[in-house]
């Protein structure tokens, strides 16, 4: 058998070898046919020297951009010093990453477990939810998305449920408050969420065998379509998990760390959860996520035998990259600057909408924006088509923008440029997006 080779492939032997070699995992979705070399700031690189702008900061995680300077420095400073461990050694990265992502909360939010994905920090929290409650029943929206593990992935209903076997018992949807595509509705047609959420919590109380656990949900529906509940609609759900014995658990994975406009999202609705999940904008790109929780329920998780041994729990090496993360954020007040860029992005949308015929609806909050596009604002008709065509003129003249298309709405662009973002580079983005958008519909 010959000796693998690491010299250079041509560009055609590249896609033989990743077409053969590789599993596809995006489900139906096929890789992005660019050969990407480097990526600096907000744009990606590729070997024929393409310079593409990156609409999705990675996957929704470089929130201070690509190759940052100062996570350059302390990943190459710490992987000398010190970066894996026994995991039950502790190293001072992770504890000082701990109390600090702790005075960034409000009470009683004081203990953390930091871990690598997001599905693994949401594994957890529903693992100690289900422990420190005694349930094992756990309720998510209809348009989730919470990550692939076992757990996890039986409370994601967006996309993955069908050709797996049963899923782990117990998991119950409720509908997901869609401002712009309601299902109960108001007399002036708007959204009637409080009556969506009690015929939800019906539907919950009708299917459960007493066992509720908790409910996990995302402050804005991210893989749902850039779907965010109204204000008000949290301290309601808080209140039917109260009233049934349930642990509120937030998944804050695409919106915590500054990019909604604020540190966290649950901040507008001034609602605390019992245990909050965090990932990708942690790590600023690397495997970094945690949960965070009160003393009183780590406690008793605790005197119950609370087990979440991994290889990778408490690692130095990303715990260091997070205190950086921290501080770059403090300092350059990024909450402040994605509420200002994501206003300039929301001015720069909306004049596209006006423009184009088929922007049904713009959403979103800060540097996490959703623009979906319809073939008729009256029906509000989706096409998979017109997104197809969009996506891939988009990235012809430069651009890669995330599409989400779920059945029963059209399709949503997924807009979360980093916070490190320039307005020139926000204007760059909108420019292109208007004149695929406009070279779509021509084509259609």
């Amino acid at each position: 058998m010959a000796a693998p080779t690491s010299a250079p492939l041509s560009t055609q032997a590249f896609w033989s070898d990743a077409d053969r070699h590789l599993v596809r995992y995006a489900g139906a979705g096929a890789f992005t046919r660019e050969i990407i070399s480097r990526a600096e700031g907000s744009f990606l690189h590729t070997e024929d020297g393409r310079r593409i702008l990156d609409f999705t900061s990675g996957q929704m995680s470089a929130i201070l951009g690509h190759s940052h300077p100062e996570i350059v420095e302390t990943v190459r400073r710490q992987v000398g010093e010190l970066d894996h461990l026994f995991s039950g050694m502790l190293s001072r990265p992770v504890v000082d990453l701990a109390r600090r992502l702790a005075g960034t909360l409000p009470a009683p939010l004081e203990k953390a477990l930091l871990l690598t994905t997001g599905a693994e920090s949401n594994e957890a929290a529903i693992r100690m939810a289900k422990l420190v409650t005694g349930g094992h029943e756990i309720v998510s929206f209809a348009r989730s998305w919470h990550g692939m593990t076992q757990g996890a992935a039986g409370a994601t209903y967006s996309a993955g449920r069908k050709g797996y076997g049963p899923a782990a018992p117990g998991n119950l949807a409720i509908p997901a408050p869609h401002a712009y595509r309601p299902d109960f509705t108001t007399p002036d047609g708007g959204l009637d969420w409080r009556r969506q959420l009690d015929f939800g919590f019906d539907l919950v109380d009708a299917q459960s065998t007493g066992n509720l656990a908790a409910c996990i949900v995302e402050p804005i529906l991210s893989s749902g379509g850039v779907i965010e509940p109204p204000p008000g609609y949290f301290a309601a759900l808080r209140d039917k998990c109260r009233e049934r014995g349930m642990l509120l658990i937030l998944d804050e994975a695409q919106t915590g760390l500054c990019r909604t406009g604020s540190w966290y999202a649950f901040e507008r609705d001034g609602v605390v959860p019992d245990i909050l999940t965090l990932s990708k904008t942690l790590g600023a790109g690397l495997p970094l996520a945690a949960v965070l929780t009160s003393a009183e329920i780590e406690q008793t998780a605790h005197e119950r035998g609370f087990l979440f041994f991994t290889t990778h729990v408490a690692d130095p090496l990303v715990a260091a990259v997070g205190n950086t993360v921290l501080d770059v954020l403090t300092r350059d007040r990024l909450d402040e600057r994605a509420a200002t860029l994501g206003a300039f992005l929301r001015a720069g949308l909306e004049r596209i909408g006006e423009r184009h015929g088929v922007v049904g609806d713009i959403r979103g909050r800060g540097l996490l924006a959703g623009l979906e596009l319809v073939v008729d604002r009256e029906t509000k008709e989706g096409s998979d088509e017109l997104g197809a065509l969009v996506t891939r003129r988009c990235l012809e003249l430069g651009l890669h923008m995330n599409i989400v298309q779920l059945p029963g709405m059209g399709g949503v662009f997924r807009i979360a440029p980093p916070l490190t973002a320039t307005e020139d580079e926000l204007s760059l983005g909108l420019s292109i997006l208007d004149e695929a958008i406009g070279d779509a519909v021509a084509r259609l």
